[in-house]
């Protein structure tokens, strides 16, 4: 009898630690990341990705000059992709989280440019 509720007992703990490090794996895009974006004009360089939390729902804008919000957010897998869309037309995002850092490229009617972030101090 014993050896049934320890089981049981393993099962629900494994069960609470798998929930509970997909919560912590979500939470790791939230904040405030400083970009560089190769081969284009200086005034469009550098700026932030911004993630939030709102609703249990990751959201988010791009912020260099004007605030910019992604649209079609998804993270998961350590993979985050959005677009966004301006005068200039839509730019595509398609990143690789490695703990602290993005990297990946931003593809649009320009071309594709090479984009990396760090995030920022909490």
């Amino acid at each position: 009898m014993k050896t049934k509720h320890y089981f049981l007992m393993i099962i629900a703990i494994s069960f609470l630690s798998i929930a509970a490090r997909r919560a912590i794996i979500a939470d790791d895009i939230v904040g405030t990341w400083k970009y560089l974006i190769s081969d284009v004009p200086p005034e469009y360089e550098s700026g932030f990705l911004v993630f939030e939390m709102k609703d249990n729902k990751t959201t988010g804008y791009v912020e260099g000059g004007e605030k910019i919000e992604m649209k079609e957010l998804m993270v998961g897998g350590g993979k985050v992709t959005f677009s966004t869309e301006n005068q200039g037309g839509v730019f595509k995002y398609a990143l690789e989280q490695k703990g602290d850092t993005l990297k990946g490229l931003i593809s649009s009617q320009y071309g594709d440019f090479p984009i990396r972030a760090v995030k920022g101090a909490k």
